[in-house]
């Protein structure tokens, strides 16, 4: 018999070749999670609505496929989360805010990304937890979980891929859907210990995703591993007609090219240690020697650089991400205002101090 993999250990590659040799079942798999979910998620934080009854039978489905000898899908019996700003038909998408129009993800059924990760076999366990549209704060006034860091939940899980981040973490999934506009998938993925990865704009379809800023915006994996990321990234990626943003460029084969082997790649470094203005954690610089040592001897040639005009283009990714999610939410803001959290009508609101040349000269 068959037994549950330590999940909260076990990254999702590992856990795919598992079930592929009869090491642990797909309903082992997703009942670890499940578990880890039940046992943690409400001082977490975690998610906004869960699946599981759906997970469990899906994942009774993959066992039978197993039993009668059939092929399985590259994600089949891997428990997922999802960021609840991408549509998902099984669940209101709330962008965890009281404005958005319930009738928006129903219209919009499953987003692409979602579509792609189920027919790959991945079990969505859940709608996970974002800053309000995926910019606002924490406001404990309105009746959404306020997502907390799975070491430590009297600190932040960072955002706005916040219940993503931590639930990758805490194993009650192995891996996560995130999105991306100014480090939304970055931050949460370093505050939690875990591997994010921003694509390379249009790489990943937006389409059925809740928009923040139209021409900044990424979806992309969140793991345990690069490996993992590679794997959800090469499900995740490719062109959709449906998000005019879409690259048609053709894929990359992500995981054949995780070969362990940096022999004849350069690689630049900026730690950006002067712009850290509220200081820099004792243990973080080791940590960081460590990584480019690793590099080094992985075969890889670190060169210093130096990026140019750091903080104008900071200023420059704020007043765009600004002005687009204004424009997105103008009209909300003036009907609505209250039914927003404090922190994101203040932030969203910001964005009616910029006029189009400050727009186009950003751009």
């Amino acid at each position: 018999m068959t037994t549950a993999v330590p999940v909260a250990f076990s990254t999702l590659t590992d856990a795919a070749a598992a079930l592929r040799s009869g090491a642990v079942s797909a309903t082992g798999l997703v009942g670890h999670a499940l578990d880890n979910a039940d046992a943690a998620d409400g001082t977490l934080g975690v998610f906004l609505a869960r699946f599981t009854d759906r997970a469990r039978a899906q994942a009774d489905r993959v066992d039978a496929k197993i039993a009668a000898g059939e092929e399985l899908a590259p994600l089949d019996g891997i428990p997922v989360g999802v960021k609840d700003i991408l549509s998902h038909s099984h669940a209101p998408t709330t962008a965890q805010s009281l404005v958005l129009d319930p009738a928006w993800g129903s219209a919009t059924g499953d987003c692409t990304v979602v579509s792609r990760l189920e027919h790959a076999g991945a079990i969505v366990t859940g709608k996970t937890t974002t800053m309000e549209f995926a910019i606002g704060v924490p406001d404990p006034d309105k009746p959404f979980p306020v997502p907390r860091n799975a070491w430590d939940p009297q600190r932040w899980a960072g955002g706005s891929s916040s219940g993503s981040g931590s639930g990758v973490a805490a194993g009650m999934f192995l891996g996560a859907v995130g999105t991306d506009t100014a480090g939304s998938i970055r931050i949460p993925a370093a505050f939690n210990g875990i591997t994010g990865l921003k694509p390379t704009f249009g790489r990943v379809p937006k389409s059925g995703v809740v928009p923040l800023g139209y021409t900044l915006d990424h979806v992309g994996p969140m793991a345990r591993s690069a490996a993992d990321c590679a794997l959800l990234l090469s499900v995740m990626a490719g062109h959709d007609a449906a998000d005019p943003y879409s690259s048609p460029a053709p894929l990359d084969d992500y995981p054949a090219a995780l070969t362990g082997d940096l022999r004849g790649i350069t690689i630049g470094v900026d730690d950006l240690d002067r712009y850290a203005s509220a200081g820099i954690d004792p243990g973080q610089p080791q940590l960081f020697s460590d990584a480019l040592a690793a590099l080094r001897e992985a075969g890889a040639t670190i060169v210093p650089v130096e990026v140019p005009m750091y903080p104008e283009v900071t200023a420059i990714d704020v007043m765009v991400m600004l002005a687009e999610a204004h424009t997105y939410h103008r009209h909300d803001l003036r009907t609505r205002w209250t039914d927003y959290g404090r922190g994101t009508r203040i932030i969203l609101a910001a964005g009616g101090a910029l006029d189009a040349t400050d727009y186009i000269q950003a751009q």
